[in-house]
């Protein structure tokens, strides 16, 4: 099994998991189910402003038992993704009450030569295999976004929102 090399800093201030999530005025490097149209508007009811992104040193992972994937280091990798580059405080509280509790709010350098947020995969679960966005969107989109449509109530409540 691929196991990653050492992970950057967490971003600095986010102590606590419901307050882990950026001011505006930050991107989200978005690598993974939030590439997609449709699981954006289920969650926060709009498309953001979107930029092709990647990021070396890093890989889209499959996990196991999951459909999602898991942002870990990988040298001689590049993830592919997109950068949201206006997300309000609310979105962003949304969003982070949406992505699982291991995963980690940290800074990735892109391959543009910025900078963006992403939540990284700690460790676990990992698999050899690159996620394949493709297979996501032809066999699981449709039922995903459909179930992030319907505990936005709930990611509401407990973004405090």
């Amino acid at each position: 099994m691929y196991q990653p090399t050492a992970q950057p800093a967490p971003v600095p201030g986010a102590a606590t998991r419901r307050d882990r999530f950026s001011p505006e005025g930050t991107a989200l490097f978005a690598y993974g189910t939030l590439q997609f149209d449709s699981v954006l508007e289920a969650l926060i009811g709009r498309i953001p402003e979107r930029l092709k992104a990647s990021a070396s040193g890093w890989r889209a992972a499959s996990l196991a038992g999951r459909v999602y994937p898991g942002l870990v280091a990988a040298p001689g990798f590049t993830a592919p993704g997109v950068l949201l580059a206006d997300l309000s405080r609310r979105e962003w509280a949304i969003l982070d009450a949406f992505e699982d509790d291991r995963y980690d709010l940290r800074e990735v350098s892109l391959t543009s030569g910025g900078r963006g947020l992403a939540y990284v995969w700690p460790d676990g679960e990992v698999c050899d295999e690159v996620w394949d966005a493709e297979e996501f969107r032809a066999r699981h989109l449709q039922e995903y976004a459909a179930r992030c449509a319907r505990i936005v109530p709930r990611l509401a409540a407990e973004a405090g929102q």
